[in-house]
């Protein structure tokens, strides 16, 4: 091939007539397989359309398709190659169909390498293939054979098919755009049965109020979250529960003895002071008051606290199980303390011997636990998991 062959085929303008019946009436109509490639093709195929259904608004553009190849032809422009072709979609539509029209017009290229197209549709769902064909090939134009119907018309129905679908098969919708009318139906022929008509229009108002309610304040949405909550809760490790429990039970325990506290105070004055030097008169036997009514149940909700955190630190291996332990012992002796606390600060006259033995007895219960730690640490050292700080803290062993 010269060069000067080569100048004019690379001038020549490839034109392709292309027809497009996204929803396959070719194929699931008449059997024809896509692409139809060719003028005696694409009109024996839109011959075979027509004579199956005469109302098919494909077989009208492909008819346009062969009439406007006719014409181009008929001008003879040296600089044009012109072919024509049809390629079909799915009957499924969507996607599948898209892909579909795609691949055939890869295909279809790959044969004859058009620089341009000239695209007939046959309505409004074929215009939906136009972005597919542009992104490959530039469309110089588009010719849209309307038969039977307008464009509006066309998009109305198209919109109504469509709204009418998802109201049907989606459960969003269809919950009150079929269930609630089926259930006031329902209510109707049962009240009907019955001869009791004249109670329809009080269940119409309470199943409507009822929806309302519902919808207003989200509570099916609430009530599927927490279904989905229950169904999909896993229960936490069991010394996390434990922590958690012995914490709201140590936690209420201190809270009540509060309340205890005060009230013994409150029950324990007799009498209201009526200026500030009177309440400091006796505010020492108002808190003797106090600490007497709620050292129990407090002393209780520490120990139940510590000993949640006890009971986590065994299932860890942490050496801080110790210190828990040794903390109990001493917030349970403490009791005795307060106890004579109490008596000092009600009746300071009865001497506070019994604080003092509280005290030293505490002491030696605080060097008592601190030297059982050491030991049952250095005996029990494989059993704990400790960190570097720990170790420090009891002290490294040579």
């Amino acid at each position: 091939m010269t060069t000067e062959e080569e100048t004019k085929e690379t001038e020549q303008k490839r034109i392709l007539i292309l027809s497009v019946d996204r929803d396959d009436d070719l194929g699931v109509k008449v059997g024809v397989k896509t692409p139809v490639l060719g003028r005696e093709e694409n009109l024996n195929a839109a011959v075979a359309l027509a004579l199956r259904d005469p109302e098919e608004a494909d077989a009208n553009a492909m008819f346009e398709a062969v009439r406007i190849y006719d014409r181009l032809q008929s001008e003879g422009k040296p600089d044009e190659v012109l072919q024509i072709a049809a390629i079909s979609g799915s009957e499924l539509g969507g996607v599948g169909a898209d892909r579909k029209v795609v691949a055939e017009l890869t295909e279809l290229l790959s044969s004859f390498p058009a620089n341009e197209v000239i695209l007939v549709t046959d309505g409004y769902s074929d215009e939906a293939v136009l972005p597919l064909v542009e992104s490959r090939v530039p469309v110089s134009s588009v010719r849209r054979i309307v038969m039977k119907h307008s464009k509006s018309i066309e998009e109305t129905a198209a919109l109504f098919t469509r709204y009418l679908q998802m109201i049907t098969e989606n459960p969003r919708y269809s919950r009150i755009a079929l269930g609630l009318p089926g259930l006031l139906l329902l209510i109707l022929g049962i009240l009907s049965l019955f001869n009791l008509l004249y109670f329809y229009w009080v269940a119409f108002i309470l199943v409507l109020g009822i929806l309302m309610l519902v919808k207003g304040f989200r509570v099916d949405k609430a009530a599927s979250n927490f279904y989905r909550w229950i169904n999909e809760y896993s229960p936490p490790p069991l010394s996390v529960q434990i922590l958690n429990y012995s914490t709201v039970a140590g936690v209420l325990c201190v809270v009540i003895s509060c309340y205890l506290g005060w009230t013994a105070a409150a029950t324990g004055i007799t009498m209201t002071p009526p200026d500030f030097a009177g309440w400091l008169k006796i505010l020492p036997q108002a808190a003797g008051h106090f600490i007497y009514g709620s050292m129990d149940l407090m002393v209780v909700g520490i120990c139940v606290l510590l000993l949640g955190r006890a009971i986590g630190c065994y299932f860890e291996h942490d050496t801080r199980l110790l210190r828990n332990a040794a903390l109990i012992a001493l917030i349970g002796w403490s009791r005795q303390i307060l106890d004579g606390t109490s008596e000092v600060l009600i009746s300071p006259e009865m001497g506070y011997e019994k604080l003092v033995f509280s005290i030293v007895i505490g002491v030696l219960i605080a060097i008592a636990s601190v030297l059982v730690i050491v030991v049952v640490h250095r005996s029990a050292r494989e059993f704990f998991k400790e960190t570097e700080e720990q170790v420090e803290d009891f002290g490294k062993e040579g």
